[in-house]
């Protein structure tokens, strides 16, 4: 890595299959000539029929895995992608709030393409209030968007209403 590659900081669960998570990140900074470096929220046992097994990483080691890379690398991005829950929110924002990187991106990850449930519902409001209003862009999906809103099954027009609203 030269002085002068960029590095991002991807915060997020790991795909066992490889094709989302941690993995995807790292693959899609790498080509973009960026450094990707880590800090995994959950290990999931997956593959292209679905989520067989999630292990939550306790918050205290993910707030390990922060500290270790924030004090070492100049970190000019984050993407945040998987968190899980309510404990592991509130470690990544509080984590944000205490380093202040330049760009944070979250990509609020609820659901995974097999329907598989990756966070949970009791985490939706915390992650509204507490780690989106840090963010820089949110890049949700339509149901995503809904889930943030309170707004599931709305017309497309009046979701991108609301979204406009929120930002």
């Amino acid at each position: 890595m030269s002085a002068s590659t960029p590095i991002t900081l991807s915060i997020a669960g790991s795909d066992s299959g490889g094709g989302a998570g941690i993995q995807a990140d790292i693959k899609a900074i790498s080509a973009t000539g960026g450094y990707a470096c880590t800090a995994i929220t959950a290990l999931t046992a997956q593959n292209t029929l679905g989520v067989q097994a999630i292990h939550a990483v306790p918050p205290a080691f993910i707030r390990q895995q922060l500290d270790s890379v924030f004090s070492d690398l100049d970190v000019r991005a984050v993407k945040v992608g998987m968190l899980g829950d309510v404990a592991t929110i509130r470690c990544v924002a509080e984590a944000v709030r205490d380093y202040q990187p330049p760009a944070v991106i979250v990509d609020p990850v609820m659901v995974a393409t097999s329907g598989d449930v990756l966070l949970e519902p009791a985490a939706v409001s915390s992650l509204r209030d507490e780690l989106l209003p840090l963010a820089d862009l949110i890049t949700p999906n339509l149901y995503e968007a809904q889930v943030l809103l309170g707004q599931r099954g709305a017309p497309l027009p009046e979701t991108e209403a609301e979204l406009r609203v929120m930002a």
